[in-house]
């Protein structure tokens, strides 16, 4: 995930503290961007290009396996 958007969304929970709390904001907005950074790398997430290219193989093996069940459907009838 690209860090701009977690400084982005850490900024704006620490900026959605209560007014009385403003003088932690920098230490809350420090805390925030840890744990959301600790809880993206627990989710093990891959990247679009990652993503696309398995979606890739993924549509090959489909194609594969239905020409494999013609062919064997083709077969079993030949029989």
């Amino acid at each position: 995930m690209d860090p701009k958007i977690i400084d982005d969304l850490a900024r704006r929970m620490s900026e959605a503290v209560p007014a009385g709390l403003r003088h932690l904001q920098s230490d809350l907005e420090q805390n925030f961007r840890g744990v959301l950074r600790g809880g993206l790398e627990r989710l093990d997430l891959v990247t679009r290009e990652e993503f696309e290219v398995q979606q890739g193989v993924l549509a090959r093996t489909r194609e594969k396996l239905k020409a494999l069940e013609e062919r064997l459907a083709k077969l079993e009838k030949g029989s």
